[in-house]
């Protein structure tokens, strides 16, 4: 008997076949061309190069001012999960109009029914588009408080329910506002959507991991899925204000990790281990290393948008 599985990628919905697993030890991965060197650091770019990446943000501005206008609207009127399909035409189609083809790569352990804290590498102001059609979930966004005053973006994020990160108040209390607000999000039967390094990479590399969220993950025993995305420092990165179309960007979801059951002596470790797990994927494609392989005895699902 096969098994159909669902994936969602930016344009289209596939469905997906799994037929029993031939013995193997390693994940399949994306149609990616031989590996070579990548410098994420440093590039140089010609003057049609900057024009173009400068032009590209009229067409992704346009894209988002109009459908996050048109959200607004609707939330005033459905909970943000009922017109969640609008979410999704909207993070398909900001990737669309920036050019960007996305392959998605995702472990068959991802269970559509379960709720997950999605852990993911920070890149750039687009990270979201990138994972949101990855799995049919409802992800709920962590975002810094100060962020919601930005036109459109920041008030559509604070209508939506994004969980807010206060820097300027104590310590004690900013992670209790945000334990709550990641506990009431759960409560809805959302999943959430963080950034642990709490900063966009400049290097295209992964920085270390902050703590809190792990702990509130543990806390709710929220399975962890380690989200790991290449090729989108190439697209968009900070401190830059070009737009590079074309790119290829591919994100993987590695096996779920449990915090079920695990002790908060453990919890070092499994911080480490999810952050192992993303950087590997991270600095494989930059070393100009093979994808890294999964020791998982079935088959991820591998779909190009």
């Amino acid at each position: 008997m096969v098994a159909a599985r669902r994936v969602y990628v930016p344009n289209r919905v596939h469905v997906l076949l799994s037929a029993p697993m031939r013995e193997s030890n390693t994940m399949p991965q994306p149609n990616d061309p031989k590996p070579t060197q990548r410098e994420p650091a440093t590039r140089r770019l010609s003057p049609l190069q900057k024009l173009v990446g400068l032009s590209m943000w009229a067409p992704g501005v346009a894209w988002l001012t109009t459908v996050m206008g048109t959200l607004m609207v609707a939330q005033r009127f459905f909970p943000p999960d009922e017109i969640e399909w609008l979410t999704r035409i909207y993070t398909r189609g900001q990737l669309r109009v920036l050019g960007t083809r996305v392959e998605y790569v995702v472990h068959p352990d991802v269970d559509p029914k379960r709720q997950y804290m999605f852990v993911q590498n920070h890149v750039n102001m687009i990270d979201h588009c990138t994972v949101y059609a990855a799995t049919p979930h409802f992800k709920q966004g962590v975002e810094l408080a100060s962020h919601f005053d930005v036109p459109f973006y920041g008030w559509f994020m604070r209508q939506r329910g994004t969980v807010a990160v206060y820097r300027d108040r104590p310590l004690r209390e900013a992670q209790q506002s945000l334990t709550d607000g990641v506990q009431r999000e759960v409560g809805k039967g959302h999943s959430i959507l963080v950034f642990p390094e709490g900063t966009r990479t400049v290097t295209g590399r992964v920085g270390p991991f902050r703590n809190g969220l792990f702990r509130i993950a543990h806390q709710l025993a929220l399975p962890i899925v380690p989200v790991s995305v290449t090729g989108m420092f190439e697209v968009m990165r900070k401190g830059e204000p070009y737009v590079h179309p074309g790119r290829r960007v591919t994100v993987y979801l590695d096996r779920p990790v449990e915090t079920q059951g695990v002790s908060k002596q453990e919890l070092p470790q499994l911080i480490k281990q999810v952050h192992r797990t993303i950087s590997e994927r991270v600095d494989a494609y930059y070393d100009g290393a093979p994808p890294v392989p999964t020791k998982r005895d079935d088959a991820s699902s591998s779909r190009r948008a």
